[in-house]
């Protein structure tokens, strides 16, 4: 009864141990507990005479299967040059070329002012909930007759985040650009061309603000801070990213009045004719449209453990890798968690309900473990995530550790997923997750490969992956865990040549 055969393993103890068994040990799962059925007349019936001390062993047997060679340049191709660097630097590069033809160009003022306005539309509309379903639904169409390599590449779709970065930075640069430009004009007693006009000292103040404000955006994106300080991080975000936009819009203004005034033109005539206007416009109301939806929900905590409780939503319905975003106040710590279906038809108020599993990770998932509350803040649409991508596949091996199998259950609600083996390394899942979640990993897969580490400790997932890959003939490997063991799984496999793939910091 090796791992190949979906069991569930943990290390072996003098006690007695329950077991529950189906029809027959190549298919079975075994749950370890401490109980009722002698494991190791259990293991010489079904196996011969194998000594329960032999059980551990096994797993070490099976980390030392030879793996595939690496690939040559591994570590160039799929650690540094990832499909998130490279639409970053795609995004960089196309505006890198029209950034030198506009400098070379008379009109740069209103031509940088025109690409600044475009980015920062194109960097909101990369992260707009509706326009992120869109993506997702649009790529992920691609019927599984279609090409594997072809496939591949539409599950990358998750990446989408270094359109957004790519779009910020590059935003940054046109508008130093173009604050340069203008400063420049300000200070030249007269124009030194037809198109140059003269800047009063009023939109070049309201500039330099919005210069400082954007370097602090792009200051705390940096994934390191990002990472240590995430509230900082998503309150300077929010809130300086809404200023920014409010004072581009004034300086908009009072730019095109200058403009315009110079020109013998009205300033609506002057607007309606500049691009940067309307840009400005789609990107406000892109910006304003989640929170339109803003609501306080009901929810029902059911407490697992002290280190994982699940909270039960009935305010809409929910589908194969959505997530949803919550918050207990409306205008900080907003928290994304994946979603799934309850099992059960309808929520105690009579309507359909889904959960979300919420894992102690910090002061905020601690407090919402020890004190549920009744009530949650939700904005926007439910959004699709990474699991969403994994459709495309027709088999798929799903790895996680610990409370990553709350994103894997966002598998659940489709019967035209993917058919899926889950690997699940977690500390004492019954007692932490309960039955319940158990159940649902089985609707995921019926005889699932779970190991506690309570009792196995930390198993290299690496090996017993390949050849569960072989044997499943799974097209594809979905990686969820913390994100140091989800890139060092993802890379590992990847540069032995099979597909993996893993939710990475910005997706």
């Amino acid at each position: 009864m090796s791992i190949s055969e979906k069991t569930i393993i943990s290390k072996p103890e003098p006690a007695l141990v329950k077991m529950e068994s189906h029809s027959s040990p190549t298919s079975s799962e075994v749950t370890l507990t401490n109980g009722e059925v002698d494991l190791e007349k259990y293991l010489s019936k079904e196996m011969g005479s194998v000594s329960t001390d032999s059980i551990h062993d096994r797993i070490d047997l099976e980390a030392q299967a030879p793996l595939p060679q690496k690939k040559p340049l591994a570590g160039l191709r799929f650690a540094l040059l990832t499909i998130y660097r490279r639409l970053f630097t795609l995004v960089f590069l196309a505006n890198v070329g029209v950034f030198v033809a506009v400098m070379l160009a008379d009109r740069k003022l209103i031509a940088l002012v025109n690409a600044t306005a475009a980015n920062l539309l194109a960097c909101g509309l990369a992260r707009q909930p509706l326009v992120v379903n869109s993506i997702f639904y649009l790529v992920c169409s691609i019927p599984r007759s279609a090409p594997a390599p072809l496939r591949r590449l539409a599950a990358q779709v998750y990446h989408y985040g270094g359109v957004h970065s790519g779009c910020g930075v590059a935003a940054l640069l046109w508008y130093i650009a173009f604050v340069g430009v203008m400063s420049h004009q300000y200070w030249t007693p007269s124009p030194t061309s037809a198109s140059a006009v003269s800047i009063s000292a009023a939109p070049v103040a309201v500039a330099y603000v919005i210069l400082v404000l954007l370097l602090a955006i792009t200051v705390v994106s940096h994934p390191t801070f990002r990472t240590k300080f995430h509230d900082y991080f998503e309150l300077i975000h929010r809130f300086s990213g809404w200023l920014v936009v409010a004072l581009f819009l004034v300086l908009l203004m009072l730019f095109a009045h200058e403009i315009s005034s110079a020109q013998n033109q009205t300033l609506g005539s002057f607007l309606v004719s500049l691009p940067a206007f309307w840009f400005l416009i789609v990107t406000i109301v892109a910006i304003i449209q989640p929170w339109l939806m803003l609501r306080k929900v009901p929810v029902r905590a059911e407490k697992l453990s002290a280190h994982a409780v699940r909270l039960h939503f009935d305010h809409t319905t929910t589908v194969f890798g959505k997530g949803t975003q919550l918050s207990k106040h409306p205008l900080r710590d907003w928290h994304g968690f994946a979603t799934f279906p309850d099992p059960t038809a309808l929520g105690p108020r009579g309507r359909p309900s889904f959960s979300c599993l919420v894992s102690k990770a910090g002061d905020w998932t601690a407090a919402t473990i020890n004190e549920p509350p009744t009530h949650f803040w939700k904005r926007g649409v439910l959004i699709y995530g990474f699991a969403y991508a994994m459709r495309v596949f027709k088999r798929v091996i799903v790895v996680t550790t610990g409370s990553g199998i709350g994103p894997c259950l966002s598998f659940l609600g489709d019967e035209n997923r993917p058919a899926l083996r889950v690997m699940w390394q977690a500390r004492a899942p019954l007692k932490t997750y309960g039955q319940g979640v158990l159940d649902l990993v089985r609707q995921m897969d019926e005889y699932p490969i779970v190991l506690d580490t309570d009792k196995t400790g930390r198993v290299d997932m690496v090996p017993i992956i390949a050849r569960q890959f072989k044997e499943f003939n799974a097209e594809a490997v979905c990686v969820i865990s913390n994100p140091v063991l989800t890139g060092r799984i993802v890379h590992e496999l990847e540069a032995r040549g099979f597909p993996a793939f893993g939710p990475i910091f910005d997706s």
